[in-house]
């Protein structure tokens, strides 16, 4: 795995209200709180998730 294989997300509007499918996405990305950044691989299934709760999201890379 090369660095160009990550994607860094990092939460930037709250969980808190979202639909549970939602909240689940987040979690599963290893997101908990408000401006914490994580490091995921960019898979179909990862880039899904960041797809479907992108509006709470901001993504580099």
């Amino acid at each position: 795995m090369s660095d160009s294989s990550k994607i860094r997300v990092t939460l930037v509007k709250s969980l808190i209200g979202r639909l549970e499918a939602h909240k689940g996405c987040a979690r599963g990305l290893g997101l908990k709180r408000i401006n914490q950044t994580v490091e995921v691989i960019a898979t179909p299934e990862n880039r899904g998730m960041i797809n479907k709760i992108g509006y709470l999201l901001k993504v580099e890379g």
